[in-house]
Protein backbone atom coordinates (compact mmCIF):
# COMPACT_ATOMS: atom_id res chain seq x y z
CA UNK A 1 0.00 0.00 0.00
CA UNK A 2 2.88 2.29 0.67
CA UNK A 3 4.70 1.48 -2.86
CA UNK A 4 1.50 2.37 -4.43
CA UNK A 5 0.99 5.47 -2.50
CA UNK A 6 4.51 6.54 -3.24
CA UNK A 7 4.09 6.25 -7.09
CA UNK A 8 1.02 8.01 -7.02
CA UNK A 9 2.38 10.96 -5.34
CA UNK A 10 5.77 10.53 -7.45
CA UNK A 11 3.26 10.55 -10.49
CA UNK A 12 1.40 13.54 -9.31
CA UNK A 13 4.65 15.68 -9.15
CA UNK A 14 5.86 14.43 -12.05
CA UNK A 15 3.09 15.87 -14.32
CA UNK A 16 3.34 18.96 -12.22
CA UNK A 17 7.03 19.37 -12.59
CA UNK A 18 6.38 18.95 -16.73
CA UNK A 19 3.37 21.38 -16.41
CA UNK A 20 5.71 23.66 -14.69
CA UNK A 21 8.68 23.63 -17.73
CA UNK A 22 6.35 23.92 -20.70
CA UNK A 23 6.82 26.03 -22.91
CA UNK A 24 5.38 29.52 -23.45
CA UNK A 25 4.24 31.19 -26.60
CA UNK A 26 2.74 34.39 -26.52
CA UNK A 27 -0.24 35.34 -29.55
CA UNK A 28 -0.62 38.72 -30.18
CA UNK A 29 -4.32 39.97 -31.67
CA UNK A 30 -5.56 42.98 -32.70
CA UNK A 31 -8.67 43.92 -34.02
CA UNK A 32 -8.59 47.20 -36.49
CA UNK A 33 -11.61 48.93 -38.65
CA UNK A 34 -10.05 49.56 -41.84
CA UNK A 35 -12.47 52.39 -43.30
CA UNK A 36 -13.66 50.42 -46.24
CA UNK A 37 -9.75 49.65 -47.39
CA UNK A 38 -10.12 48.21 -50.70
CA UNK A 39 -12.87 50.15 -51.82
CA UNK A 40 -12.83 51.62 -55.65
CA UNK A 41 -13.36 54.23 -56.78
CA UNK A 42 -11.43 54.90 -53.60
CA UNK A 43 -12.66 57.28 -51.51
CA UNK A 44 -9.40 57.97 -49.58
CA UNK A 45 -6.34 57.23 -51.86
CA UNK A 46 -4.85 54.13 -53.71
CA UNK A 47 -5.10 50.83 -52.67
CA UNK A 48 -1.39 50.69 -53.25
CA UNK A 49 -0.46 53.51 -51.03
CA UNK A 50 -2.71 51.92 -48.05
CA UNK A 51 -0.70 48.74 -48.43
CA UNK A 52 1.98 50.62 -47.71
CA UNK A 53 0.33 52.16 -44.68
CA UNK A 54 -0.63 48.90 -43.36
CA UNK A 55 2.85 47.35 -44.08
CA UNK A 56 4.24 50.04 -41.67
CA UNK A 57 1.43 49.58 -38.97
CA UNK A 58 1.87 45.87 -38.94
CA UNK A 59 5.66 46.22 -38.53
CA UNK A 60 5.53 48.18 -35.74
CA UNK A 61 2.53 46.01 -33.47
CA UNK A 62 3.65 42.40 -35.05
CA UNK A 63 0.25 40.77 -34.81
CA UNK A 64 0.05 36.95 -34.87
CA UNK A 65 -4.29 37.03 -35.37
CA UNK A 66 -5.62 40.43 -37.39
CA UNK A 67 -9.40 40.87 -37.65
CA UNK A 68 -9.78 43.72 -40.50
CA UNK A 69 -13.46 45.34 -39.88
CA UNK A 70 -15.30 47.22 -42.42
CA UNK A 71 -13.02 46.13 -45.74
CA UNK A 72 -14.58 46.70 -48.93
CA UNK A 73 -16.78 43.90 -49.92
CA UNK A 74 -15.48 41.48 -52.78
CA UNK A 75 -16.65 41.99 -56.27
CA UNK A 76 -19.05 38.77 -56.63
CA UNK A 77 -21.17 39.58 -53.49
CA UNK A 78 -22.18 43.14 -54.97
CA UNK A 79 -18.75 44.81 -53.63
CA UNK A 80 -16.25 47.13 -54.76
CA UNK A 81 -12.70 45.49 -54.14
CA UNK A 82 -11.37 42.94 -56.97
CA UNK A 83 -11.34 39.66 -56.77
CA UNK A 84 -8.44 38.24 -54.69
CA UNK A 85 -8.54 41.10 -52.38
CA UNK A 86 -7.35 39.29 -49.24
CA UNK A 87 -4.59 37.54 -51.47
CA UNK A 88 -3.18 41.30 -52.38
CA UNK A 89 -3.54 42.12 -49.13
CA UNK A 90 -1.19 38.99 -48.10
CA UNK A 91 0.90 39.94 -50.74
CA UNK A 92 1.57 43.66 -50.77
CA UNK A 93 0.92 44.37 -46.88
CA UNK A 94 1.57 41.49 -44.35
CA UNK A 95 3.67 39.52 -45.56
CA UNK A 96 5.75 41.97 -46.91
CA UNK A 97 6.03 43.32 -43.23
CA UNK A 98 7.00 39.45 -42.66
CA UNK A 99 7.61 37.12 -45.22
CA UNK A 100 5.41 33.82 -45.44
CA UNK A 101 3.90 34.43 -42.33
CA UNK A 102 0.34 35.37 -42.42
CA UNK A 103 -2.70 33.52 -44.06
CA UNK A 104 -6.23 34.52 -44.64
CA UNK A 105 -9.60 33.16 -43.54
CA UNK A 106 -12.57 32.15 -46.23
CA UNK A 107 -15.15 35.24 -45.49
CA UNK A 108 -18.47 35.30 -45.86
CA UNK A 109 -21.41 38.26 -46.93
CA UNK A 110 -24.31 36.67 -46.87
CA UNK A 111 -26.04 39.54 -46.02
CA UNK A 112 -25.13 41.35 -49.12
CA UNK A 113 -23.54 44.53 -47.24
CA UNK A 114 -20.73 46.99 -48.78
CA UNK A 115 -18.42 45.91 -46.64
CA UNK A 116 -17.09 42.39 -45.05
CA UNK A 117 -15.16 41.44 -42.65
CA UNK A 118 -11.72 39.73 -42.77
CA UNK A 119 -9.51 37.83 -40.64
CA UNK A 120 -5.23 36.97 -41.15
CA UNK A 121 -3.04 35.02 -38.90
CA UNK A 122 -0.04 33.44 -38.64
CA UNK A 123 0.17 30.34 -40.33
CA UNK A 124 3.64 29.55 -38.32
CA UNK A 125 1.40 29.22 -35.01
CA UNK A 126 -2.08 28.61 -35.54
CA UNK A 127 -4.29 26.48 -37.93
CA UNK A 128 -7.27 27.30 -39.29
CA UNK A 129 -10.23 24.68 -39.25
CA UNK A 130 -13.38 26.23 -39.76
CA UNK A 131 -16.46 28.78 -39.46
CA UNK A 132 -18.49 27.18 -36.93
CA UNK A 133 -21.02 30.08 -36.46
CA UNK A 134 -22.31 32.41 -39.05
CA UNK A 135 -25.45 35.42 -38.26
CA UNK A 136 -26.30 37.64 -40.98
CA UNK A 137 -28.00 41.37 -39.91
CA UNK A 138 -26.71 44.21 -42.41
CA UNK A 139 -23.50 42.37 -41.98
CA UNK A 140 -22.18 39.11 -41.25
CA UNK A 141 -20.57 37.78 -37.88
CA UNK A 142 -18.77 34.69 -37.87
CA UNK A 143 -16.68 32.48 -35.44
CA UNK A 144 -13.59 31.35 -36.69
CA UNK A 145 -12.40 27.96 -35.39
CA UNK A 146 -7.92 27.42 -34.91
CA UNK A 147 -6.00 25.05 -33.01
CA UNK A 148 -2.76 26.23 -31.60
CA UNK A 149 0.47 23.82 -33.14
CA UNK A 150 1.83 23.02 -30.31
CA UNK A 151 5.52 22.10 -30.68
CA UNK A 152 5.05 19.01 -28.49
CA UNK A 153 1.84 17.56 -30.98
CA UNK A 154 3.63 14.88 -32.51
CA UNK A 155 4.30 13.28 -29.01
CA UNK A 156 1.11 13.95 -27.25
CA UNK A 157 -1.24 13.85 -29.58
CA UNK A 158 -3.08 16.97 -28.57
CA UNK A 159 -3.73 20.66 -28.45
CA UNK A 160 -6.09 23.05 -27.85
CA UNK A 161 -8.55 25.42 -30.01
CA UNK A 162 -9.42 28.97 -30.09
CA UNK A 163 -11.99 31.26 -31.52
CA UNK A 164 -12.09 34.38 -32.70
CA UNK A 165 -15.51 35.53 -33.47
CA UNK A 166 -15.47 38.90 -35.70
CA UNK A 167 -18.06 41.87 -35.48
CA UNK A 168 -18.99 45.19 -36.83
CA UNK A 169 -21.89 46.72 -35.50
CA UNK A 170 -24.10 49.06 -37.04
CA UNK A 171 -23.27 52.59 -36.04
CA UNK A 172 -25.44 55.70 -35.13
CA UNK A 173 -26.76 56.89 -31.46
CA UNK A 174 -29.98 54.32 -32.04
CA UNK A 175 -28.93 51.30 -30.85
CA UNK A 176 -31.27 49.22 -31.89
CA UNK A 177 -30.11 46.98 -34.61
CA UNK A 178 -26.55 46.45 -33.03
CA UNK A 179 -28.47 45.00 -29.91
CA UNK A 180 -30.23 42.49 -32.27
CA UNK A 181 -27.03 42.39 -34.37
CA UNK A 182 -24.98 40.73 -31.06
CA UNK A 183 -28.21 39.10 -29.81
CA UNK A 184 -28.35 37.05 -32.87
CA UNK A 185 -25.05 36.32 -33.04
CA UNK A 186 -25.00 34.94 -29.67
CA UNK A 187 -27.70 32.75 -30.17
CA UNK A 188 -25.98 31.13 -32.56
CA UNK A 189 -22.24 31.06 -30.47
CA UNK A 190 -25.15 29.12 -27.74
CA UNK A 191 -26.62 26.74 -30.06
CA UNK A 192 -23.00 25.68 -30.70
CA UNK A 193 -21.14 25.53 -27.27
CA UNK A 194 -22.28 24.02 -24.06
CA UNK A 195 -20.05 26.70 -22.67
CA UNK A 196 -17.62 29.46 -23.74
CA UNK A 197 -14.34 27.86 -25.11
CA UNK A 198 -11.28 29.83 -25.46
CA UNK A 199 -13.17 32.86 -27.41
CA UNK A 200 -12.11 36.62 -28.13
CA UNK A 201 -15.64 38.20 -29.13
CA UNK A 202 -13.88 41.40 -31.14
CA UNK A 203 -14.28 43.98 -33.46
CA UNK A 204 -16.03 47.55 -34.02
CA UNK A 205 -19.47 47.57 -31.51
CA UNK A 206 -19.99 51.31 -32.05
CA UNK A 207 -21.40 51.02 -28.40
CA UNK A 208 -21.48 54.51 -26.71
CA UNK A 209 -21.76 53.14 -23.27
CA UNK A 210 -21.67 50.23 -21.43
CA UNK A 211 -25.52 50.29 -20.83
CA UNK A 212 -26.19 48.92 -24.29
CA UNK A 213 -28.12 45.97 -24.68
CA UNK A 214 -25.66 44.61 -27.35
CA UNK A 215 -22.53 45.22 -24.40
CA UNK A 216 -25.08 43.91 -22.00
CA UNK A 217 -25.89 40.72 -23.93
CA UNK A 218 -22.15 40.22 -23.75
CA UNK A 219 -20.99 40.75 -20.35
CA UNK A 220 -24.14 40.23 -18.15
CA UNK A 221 -25.74 37.50 -20.19
CA UNK A 222 -29.01 35.81 -18.60
CA UNK A 223 -27.23 32.62 -19.15
CA UNK A 224 -23.52 32.75 -17.21
CA UNK A 225 -21.97 30.14 -19.93
CA UNK A 226 -21.63 32.62 -22.55
CA UNK A 227 -20.18 36.10 -20.18
CA UNK A 228 -17.46 37.52 -21.70
CA UNK A 229 -15.33 40.40 -20.10
CA UNK A 230 -14.01 43.61 -21.42
CA UNK A 231 -10.22 43.43 -20.19
CA UNK A 232 -9.87 47.12 -18.83
CA UNK A 233 -12.54 46.30 -16.66
CA UNK A 234 -11.83 43.02 -15.19
CA UNK A 235 -9.41 41.16 -15.09
CA UNK A 236 -7.24 44.59 -14.85
CA UNK A 237 -9.99 46.54 -13.46
CA UNK A 238 -8.53 49.71 -14.63
CA UNK A 239 -11.96 50.90 -14.60
CA UNK A 240 -15.54 50.11 -13.16
CA UNK A 241 -19.29 49.92 -14.62
CA UNK A 242 -21.24 51.65 -15.21
CA UNK A 243 -19.38 53.89 -18.01
CA UNK A 244 -20.53 56.02 -20.50
CA UNK A 245 -18.17 57.05 -22.88
CA UNK A 246 -19.94 59.47 -25.39
CA UNK A 247 -21.56 61.69 -22.38
CA UNK A 248 -18.16 61.47 -20.31
CA UNK A 249 -14.82 60.82 -22.80
CA UNK A 250 -12.45 61.99 -20.74
CA UNK A 251 -12.78 59.53 -18.15
CA UNK A 252 -12.00 56.84 -20.75
CA UNK A 253 -8.66 58.90 -22.18
CA UNK A 254 -6.32 56.03 -22.98
CA UNK A 255 -9.16 53.57 -24.11
CA UNK A 256 -10.92 55.95 -27.09
CA UNK A 257 -10.67 54.22 -30.67
CA UNK A 258 -12.60 57.12 -32.75
CA UNK A 259 -11.57 59.13 -34.34
CA UNK A 260 -8.05 59.53 -35.27
CA UNK A 261 -8.63 62.70 -37.33
CA UNK A 262 -9.47 65.99 -35.82
CA UNK A 263 -11.49 67.40 -38.85
CA UNK A 264 -13.11 65.98 -41.35
CA UNK A 265 -11.99 67.26 -44.24
CA UNK A 266 -8.14 65.87 -43.42
CA UNK A 267 -6.46 63.60 -44.78
CA UNK A 268 -9.81 63.13 -47.02
CA UNK A 269 -13.57 63.01 -45.84
CA UNK A 270 -14.13 59.66 -45.71
CA UNK A 271 -14.30 59.13 -41.75
CA UNK A 272 -15.50 60.42 -39.23
CA UNK A 273 -14.39 63.79 -37.45
CA UNK A 274 -13.64 65.19 -33.75
CA UNK A 275 -10.24 63.59 -32.56
CA UNK A 276 -10.48 60.24 -29.99
CA UNK A 277 -13.91 61.10 -28.52
CA UNK A 278 -15.88 57.50 -28.56
CA UNK A 279 -14.77 53.94 -27.38
CA UNK A 280 -16.26 51.83 -29.93
CA UNK A 281 -13.62 49.16 -30.05
CA UNK A 282 -13.46 46.40 -28.06
CA UNK A 283 -11.67 42.65 -27.49
CA UNK A 284 -13.83 40.74 -25.09
CA UNK A 285 -12.05 37.52 -23.18
CA UNK A 286 -14.33 33.79 -21.88
CA UNK A 287 -13.70 33.05 -18.72
CA UNK A 288 -11.85 30.01 -19.73
CA UNK A 289 -9.04 32.37 -21.79
CA UNK A 290 -8.79 34.91 -18.77
CA UNK A 291 -8.67 31.94 -16.04
CA UNK A 292 -5.81 30.00 -17.95
CA UNK A 293 -8.84 26.90 -18.37
CA UNK A 294 -7.31 25.29 -21.36
CA UNK A 295 -3.73 26.21 -22.06
CA UNK A 296 -4.62 30.13 -23.08
CA UNK A 297 -4.26 32.98 -20.84
CA UNK A 298 -4.92 36.68 -21.39
CA UNK A 299 -2.19 38.41 -20.16
CA UNK A 300 -2.88 41.05 -17.55
CA UNK A 301 -3.07 44.82 -18.57
CA UNK A 302 -2.07 43.66 -22.71
CA UNK A 303 -5.12 45.54 -23.75
CA UNK A 304 -4.32 48.77 -25.41
CA UNK A 305 -5.15 50.83 -28.08
CA UNK A 306 -2.45 51.36 -30.66
CA UNK A 307 -1.17 55.04 -31.03
CA UNK A 308 -3.40 56.29 -28.32
CA UNK A 309 -1.17 58.21 -25.67
CA UNK A 310 -4.27 58.88 -23.35
CA UNK A 311 -3.64 62.83 -24.50
CA UNK A 312 -5.65 62.34 -27.94
CA UNK A 313 -9.09 63.56 -26.65
CA UNK A 314 -9.97 66.31 -29.40
CA UNK A 315 -7.32 66.22 -31.31
CA UNK A 316 -5.54 64.02 -34.40
CA UNK A 317 -3.22 61.23 -33.48
CA UNK A 318 0.02 62.75 -34.41
CA UNK A 319 -0.49 66.31 -33.61
CA UNK A 320 1.60 67.96 -31.40
CA UNK A 321 -1.13 69.35 -28.82
CA UNK A 322 -2.01 68.93 -26.41
CA UNK A 323 1.75 66.96 -26.06
CA UNK A 324 3.98 65.09 -28.81
CA UNK A 325 2.34 61.88 -29.16
CA UNK A 326 5.29 59.40 -28.40
CA UNK A 327 3.75 55.99 -27.77
CA UNK A 328 4.55 54.95 -31.55
CA UNK A 329 7.06 56.16 -34.15
CA UNK A 330 6.05 59.20 -36.23
CA UNK A 331 5.96 57.15 -39.50
CA UNK A 332 3.59 54.28 -37.51
CA UNK A 333 1.40 57.34 -35.95
CA UNK A 334 1.06 59.21 -39.85
CA UNK A 335 0.05 55.56 -40.63
CA UNK A 336 -2.65 55.17 -38.50
CA UNK A 337 -3.99 58.46 -39.56
CA UNK A 338 -3.80 58.16 -43.35
CA UNK A 339 -5.18 54.24 -43.02
CA UNK A 340 -8.34 54.95 -41.21
CA UNK A 341 -10.47 57.13 -38.55
CA UNK A 342 -10.62 54.50 -35.85
CA UNK A 343 -7.56 53.56 -34.04
CA UNK A 344 -6.87 49.26 -33.30
CA UNK A 345 -7.31 47.65 -30.39
CA UNK A 346 -4.95 44.50 -29.06
CA UNK A 347 -4.24 42.11 -26.28
CA UNK A 348 -1.73 39.61 -25.16
CA UNK A 349 -2.39 35.58 -25.20
CA UNK A 350 -0.14 33.19 -23.51
CA UNK A 351 -0.39 30.10 -24.62
CA UNK A 352 1.38 27.00 -22.87
CA UNK A 353 2.64 23.79 -24.80
CA UNK A 354 0.68 20.63 -23.80
CA UNK A 355 3.58 18.55 -21.99
CA UNK A 356 1.11 16.25 -20.92
CA UNK A 357 -1.06 15.45 -23.66
CA UNK A 358 -4.31 16.09 -21.40
CA UNK A 359 -6.50 18.88 -21.99
CA UNK A 360 -10.36 20.08 -21.24
CA UNK A 361 -13.12 18.87 -23.02
CA UNK A 362 -13.49 21.31 -26.27
CA UNK A 363 -18.03 22.40 -25.50
CA UNK A 364 -18.39 22.51 -29.29
CA UNK A 365 -21.80 20.50 -30.36
CA UNK A 366 -21.34 19.35 -33.47
CA UNK A 367 -23.67 21.02 -36.20
CA UNK A 368 -26.99 19.79 -36.29
CA UNK A 369 -27.32 18.16 -33.14
CA UNK A 370 -29.08 19.89 -29.59
CA UNK A 371 -27.34 20.81 -26.88
CA UNK A 372 -27.49 17.20 -25.24
CA UNK A 373 -25.20 15.50 -23.15
CA UNK A 374 -22.46 14.27 -24.53
CA UNK A 375 -22.15 10.19 -23.66
CA UNK A 376 -18.40 9.58 -24.80
CA UNK A 377 -18.44 6.69 -22.09
CA UNK A 378 -20.44 4.51 -24.11
CA UNK A 379 -17.45 4.83 -27.14
CA UNK A 380 -14.15 3.80 -26.54
CA UNK A 381 -12.06 4.26 -29.94
CA UNK A 382 -8.28 2.90 -29.67
CA UNK A 383 -6.37 5.76 -30.21
CA UNK A 384 -3.56 5.98 -31.66
CA UNK A 385 -4.85 4.88 -35.03
CA UNK A 386 -2.93 2.56 -37.33
CA UNK A 387 -4.71 1.57 -41.00
CA UNK A 388 -8.11 0.68 -38.97
CA UNK A 389 -10.71 2.68 -37.02
CA UNK A 390 -11.13 0.78 -34.15
CA UNK A 391 -14.35 1.53 -32.36
CA UNK A 392 -15.97 -0.48 -29.28
CA UNK A 393 -19.27 0.32 -27.96
CA UNK A 394 -20.98 -0.35 -24.74
CA UNK A 395 -23.97 -3.15 -24.87
CA UNK A 396 -26.33 -0.47 -24.69
CA UNK A 397 -25.55 0.76 -28.89
CA UNK A 398 -25.78 -2.97 -29.83
CA UNK A 399 -28.47 -2.80 -32.46
CA UNK A 400 -28.46 1.02 -32.92
CA UNK A 401 -27.58 2.60 -35.92
CA UNK A 402 -24.93 5.56 -34.88
CA UNK A 403 -23.41 7.78 -37.73
CA UNK A 404 -19.81 8.42 -38.29
CA UNK A 405 -18.47 11.54 -39.31
CA UNK A 406 -14.16 12.14 -39.51
CA UNK A 407 -12.51 15.62 -40.58
CA UNK A 408 -9.39 16.58 -41.06
CA UNK A 409 -7.29 19.61 -39.53
CA UNK A 410 -8.76 21.75 -42.19
CA UNK A 411 -12.30 20.85 -41.67
CA UNK A 412 -12.66 18.66 -44.96
CA UNK A 413 -15.46 15.46 -44.14
CA UNK A 414 -13.59 12.27 -44.91
CA UNK A 415 -16.08 9.77 -43.82
CA UNK A 416 -19.76 10.48 -43.33
CA UNK A 417 -21.53 6.60 -42.73
CA UNK A 418 -24.40 5.82 -41.36
CA UNK A 419 -23.67 2.10 -39.82
CA UNK A 420 -25.89 -0.32 -37.84
CA UNK A 421 -24.01 -1.79 -34.72
CA UNK A 422 -24.03 -5.58 -34.55
CA UNK A 423 -21.04 -6.36 -32.40
CA UNK A 424 -19.57 -4.20 -29.71
CA UNK A 425 -16.49 -4.00 -31.61
CA UNK A 426 -16.61 -2.57 -34.90
CA UNK A 427 -13.45 -1.89 -37.73
CA UNK A 428 -13.62 0.85 -40.01
CA UNK A 429 -10.32 1.27 -42.57
CA UNK A 430 -8.63 4.40 -42.17
CA UNK A 431 -6.05 4.78 -45.30
CA UNK A 432 -5.33 8.22 -44.44
CA UNK A 433 -1.56 9.97 -44.06
CA UNK A 434 0.10 10.71 -40.57
CA UNK A 435 -1.41 13.29 -38.43
CA UNK A 436 -4.73 14.63 -36.19
CA UNK A 437 -8.18 13.72 -37.57
CA UNK A 438 -11.55 14.32 -35.27
CA UNK A 439 -14.13 12.08 -34.44
CA UNK A 440 -17.95 12.53 -33.66
CA UNK A 441 -20.16 9.91 -33.48
CA UNK A 442 -24.16 10.34 -33.03
CA UNK A 443 -27.22 8.05 -32.62
CA UNK A 444 -30.83 9.84 -32.93
CA UNK A 445 -29.60 13.70 -31.79
CA UNK A 446 -26.89 12.56 -28.76
CA UNK A 447 -23.66 12.34 -29.16
CA UNK A 448 -21.68 9.33 -28.21
CA UNK A 449 -18.37 10.47 -29.03
CA UNK A 450 -16.54 14.08 -30.12
CA UNK A 451 -12.58 13.72 -30.23
CA UNK A 452 -9.30 13.47 -31.48
CA UNK A 453 -7.31 10.87 -33.30
CA UNK A 454 -3.83 10.62 -34.54
CA UNK A 455 -3.09 8.39 -37.02
CA UNK A 456 0.52 7.55 -36.87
Amino acid sequence: MKTVKFICIAFIFFVSALKANAQKDTLRVMAYNVLNYGQYPTCQGPNGIYHNYLDTIVKFTDPDVISLEKMASITPYGGQAPVGWGDSILKYALNTAFPARYAVCPYSNISAADNINMLFYNQNKLGYLAIVCSYANTTDFNTYKFYYKDPNISTTHDTTFIYFTINHDQSGTDPTLRNAQILGEMQQVQNRFHHLPNMLNMGDFNTRSSTEGCYQTLVNPADTNYRFYDPPFYPDNKIIYPANYDASPGSFTKFLTTSTRQYGDTPNTCGTSGGAKGWYDHIFVSPWVVNNANYVRYIPNSYRVIGNDGNRLGFSINTMYPVANTSAPATVLNALFQMSNKYPVMVDLEVTSNTTGTSLPDPEIPLGLNNSEILQDHVYIVNPVSSNLTMNFSSSIIGKTVFVECYDIYGRLLIGRKILIHNQITILPFEYKTGIYFIKLFEEGTILYNGKIVKE
